[in-house]
């Protein structure tokens, strides 16, 4: 469509539904001082849309037949292959199906987007295909990643490898799945209040969100820019530090993209001397399950027998920081969905194909699970108090941040569980689940995870255990631009038990 400037009887519309008043001549002469707006608009409308080159140009994919997806965990199969050479070549990466991957669907794991396809590649598949990796597909994610769970997405439920019928965790539940149940090598997933590290604990693998800015998010489907970070899942610590050495890199520009960030030269050092804060508020919730927190805790006993410092430590904030990331992701959450898809003061590449296809999502929220309903209506709520407390709650993440640095100035990391529980049981369908159980799985995993997508502390799940042949996620967090360490204690860790057995 392209830009018209107002006829008179629309301004005047237009002035009534600001509170003022146009006369028929007051709005010929607005109608003139738009003149230069409009010329600027019209210019918009003749110049090419400036989206990224999209390379290795064989872009075909296949929806997989029921034999081959047996988790659900897959939306699409590919094989997008640049080059032969690089850190990454042999490696088979699906990316999770709110990252942009041209030329294949991108739905966000909902109903309103099943017919749309991204006119680009996120600047981390990019990198990825520059790095010698093959995109293997898009995995399925829940609806509009707004779930901890795995039954929310318009595809169908997602299957826990370990442990078929229970949960992956979410929302980037079919990226773990897939990783676990060794069908790639390795997986991108996003994380706006756990989603890359509430999979990794649930299933068992590796899952790290690095601190804010480390990844460029370019491509990714905008929850709230403040909150959204691209990370890696696999099934090794060095396999993490390495692709996180390839997403990495400040902007879009691959020149600034060396792979400088060696957190593969990190794995092997030893943690002696090293000081690990076991953090009290992360323990002993509510919901939780003390058999999570018990082999939580005999994990970080591992790490003191390797030589490591380890005390407890207390945050009172950390309990607060619930409260704080909900309001954030609520009001913002809400803002982005109104401007289609993205928002505003977003840094990365506009998707004006993405705009179109979400402009009427206001009119489908029927179609939503009852999360997104929830959200949407507390969203549209909230606009009457005309966004204090999503000011607040941005004035208050500077506190949590100075709460949180000031435990890291006598301890190196911060530990504590991922997930306070292990997996939960998957509903036979979305539609046998209760709304209760809904709600539960979707924010009732978020309690040691949220705070950190508002903070920028970089944090990571590795696995530590089994109970009832589910795993046990513990999670490591440290200073901002820290993941050489986390990785370190983690590879330590990794390389000196068999954590199945443990």
């Amino acid at each position: 469509m392209s830009f018209e400037l107002p006829d008179v009887k629309e301004l005047q519309k237009l002035a009534d539904e600001l509170n003022f008043a146009l006369d028929d001549q007051q709005a010929a002469q607005m109608q003139a001082y738009m003149a230069p707006f409009a010329d600027g608009y019209k210019y918009l409308d003749t110049v090419p849309e400036c989206l990224p080159e999209i390379k290795a140009p064989d872009r075909d994919y296949e929806f997989p037949t029921e034999d081959e997806n047996k988790l659900g965990a897959w939306l699409v199969k590919s094989a997008i292959k640049l080059r032969n050479s690089g850190p990454l070549h042999g490696k088979r990466i699906v990316v999770k199906d709110n990252i942009f991957v041209a030329d294949l669907p991108l739905t966000g794991g909902s109903s309103i987007l099943k017919d749309y396809k991204a006119d680009f590649d996120a600047t981390t598949v990019t990198r990825l295909l520059e790095a010698g990796a093959e995109i293997a597909g898009k995995s399925v994610c829940e609806y509009f990643c707004l779930s901890g769970g795995s039954c929310t997405s318009s595809s169908g439920i997602v299957h826990n490898p370990r442990r078929h019928g229970y949960s992956t965790g979410g929302s980037s539940s079919g990226s773990a799945a897939l990783v676990v149940a060794g069908e790639v090598d390795m997986a991108l997933g996003t994380d706006q209040g756990g989603s890359v590290r509430i999979p990794a604990s649930w299933t068992g693998c590796y899952g790290m969100k690095a601190t804010m800015g480390v990844v460029p998010y370019t491509g990714g489907m905008a929850m709230e820019t403040s909150i959204d970070y691209i990370g890696p899942l696999t099934n090794s610590v060095r396999d993490n530090a390495l692709l996180l050495e390839v997403l990495s890199g400040y902007g879009e520009d691959e020149e600034l993209n060396p792979w400088a960030r060696k957190y593969t030269s990190s794995l092997g050092l030893p943690v002696e001397g090293l000081k690990i804060g076991l953090l009290n508020e992360g323990f002993q919730h509510p919901m939780g399950m003390s058999v999570v927190d018990d082999c939580v805790k005999k994990a970080a006993k591992q790490l003191s027998s390797l030589g490591a410092t380890v005390d407890e430590v207390t945050v009172p904030e950390h309990a607060s920081g619930l409260a704080i990331w909900g309001a954030i992701v609520t009001d913002g959450y809400w803002q982005s969905l109104k401007l289609n898809g993205l928002g505003y003061n977003y840094d990365g590449v506009y998707s004006p194909s993405l705009f179109h296809a979400m402009s009427n999502v206001t009119g489908r929220v029927g179609e939503m699970p009852i999360n997104g309903k929830l959200l949407m209506l507390l969203g549209k709520h909230i606009e009457k108090y005309k966004g204090q407390y999503y000011a607040r709650a941005k004035n208050q993440v500077r506190a949590l941040i100075t709460a949180y640095d000031r435990a890291l100035k006598d301890f190196d990391l911060l530990l504590m569980p991922t997930t306070v529980r292990t997996a939960s049981r998957n509903p036979a369908s979305l539609a046998d689940e209760s709304n209760d159980d809904v709600m539960a799985s979707a924010f009732g995993n978020t309690f040691n995870t949220c705070q950190f997508n508002a903070t920028g502390h970089p944090a990571m799940s590795i696995p530590v255990g089994l109970r009832d042949e589910l795993p046990v996620g513990m999670m490591l967090v440290g200073k901002h631009f820290q993941e050489a360490l986390i990785y370190q204690v983690a590879h330590a860790y990794e390389q000196s038990v068999d954590w199945q057995s443990e």
